[in-house]
């Protein structure tokens, strides 16, 4: 079922969200790795700094740094491809997946309370 929003609703529900991300006790990511950790969890693997880069049309090293602060607060491994040692794989691990889903409950949360 489509969901059907003024731009000042979704506005005030991207507002939302990012207030509550700000204000809890869970790491706030950047918008770039945000939509890194949601390509790597939403989308099927697998997933390569190379296949990342491609997909969102920035260098390898940009990703490596996204990646490298993801990797510190552990939403998400890297390891080196076995079958093709050029590549390295990101992998999610489950404190990736809460957050995520956690993240989805706040979006839930917020558009609950938009006025109609």
């Amino acid at each position: 079922m489509p969901i059907s929003m003024r731009p000042t609703q979704a506005l005030r529900l991207w507002q939302q969200v990012a207030l509550s991300e700000v204000q809890g006790n869970m790491p706030d990511l950047s918008m770039r790795q945000m939509a890194i950790l949601l390509t790597v969890y939403l989308d099927p693997p697998p997933h390569t700094v190379r296949g990342l880069a491609g997909q969102l049309g920035v260098t390898k090293p940009v990703i490596t740094r996204a990646l490298d602060t993801m990797g510190a607060l552990n939403l998400v491994t890297r390891h080196r491809d076995e079958q093709d040692r050029r590549n390295v794989l990101v992998r999610r691990t489950v404190e990736g997946a809460l957050y995520v889903e956690r993240f989805g409950d706040a979006i839930i949360a917020g558009a609950r309370e938009l006025p109609i």
